[in-house]
């Protein structure tokens, strides 16, 4: 990386954004053309598991980049890499936990539209947020991250 370039992947959105704006649409289409939705009974209990798993495992990745010092915010510079903690099993726990959390939302208060919207966020975190941090990330730490990048699975 020469130092003309930015210290930072370089991503199109906060993360969080990404999938605030996919929950916001979902409840806007819910509103205009009302969908199937999950009855309160199933609804409430397996939406509020999926959201507690979600954000546990968000926070967890969370801490583990504060633990090594370095910036968990994409639009910042990274200085450690972190392989520890949850990104043994995933290189973004953070943004599978924020995936639990939209579809815990969607189970408890939404419909199928506001489950249906995590696709496309899931398409702009895989292509505008992961794909730049993957290739800033294999810039910055090289071998190391290829090594990491060859053991551990991208999403699960």
């Amino acid at each position: 990386m020469s130092s003309t370039d930015r210290d930072n992947p370089g991503v199109i959105a906060p993360p969080p954004l990404i999938v605030l704006a996919a929950l916001l649409t979902g409840f806007g289409l819910e509103y205009l053309w009302p969908s199937l939705v999950i009855p309160n009974a199933v609804g409430y209990p397996v939406g509020g598991f999926l959201a507690l798993v979600g954000f546990g495992l968000a926070f967890s990745a969370l801490f583990g980049f504060r633990r090594a010092g370095t910036n968990a915010e994409p639009w910042q510079p990274t200085t450690a890499l972190v392989a520890n903690g949850p990104y043994r099993f995933t290189r973004n726990p953070m943004y599978v936990g924020l995936a639990l959390v939209h579809l815990g939302i969607a189970a408890a208060f939404g419909g199928l539209w506001v489950a249906a919207m995590l696709v496309p966020a899931l398409v702009t975190l895989r292509y505008g947020v992961i794909a730049r941090e993957e290739r800033y990330l294999e810039a910055k730490f090289g071998d190391a991250y290829r090594d990491y990048m060859g053991s551990v699975r991208r999403w699960l």
